[in-house]
């Protein structure tokens, strides 16, 4: 190969990596948009149902500790404190799931 072969094949395959390339940053760039929109919309939704799963564990653990509080049994601060800080979790959870994906 003389130098000008050796300069037109290497053109000619830069050229065609660049446009590969190029191709290749367009389609993937709306597959990201499409899968963030789409995962964006379930944030809300989802939210809402944890924060909703938190109000039933709330219940739940209120009325265990009245049970509790009302047999007169010593182990009503752990009871609370489990019950508490697992529906204090949950709407932590929802709120730092919104916050993550800016919604």
């Amino acid at each position: 190969m003389t130098v000008n072969n050796k300069k037109l094949f290497a053109i000619t395959a830069f050229s065609m990596l660049a446009a590969q390339s190029s191709f290749a940053q367009g389609g993937g760039s709306i597959g990201i948009n499409a899968a963030t929109s789409s995962l964006t919309s379930y944030v809300d939704p989802v939210s809402t149902l944890i924060l909703a799963i938190g109000a039933v564990v709330g219940l739940i653990g209120g009325v265990r500790v009245y049970i509790k509080w009302n047999a007169g049994d010593q182990d009503i601060n752990k009871e609370l404190m489990s019950w508490g800080g697992s529906c204090l979790f949950l709407v932590l959870v929802s709120v730092v799931i919104k916050a993550f994906f800016g919604v």
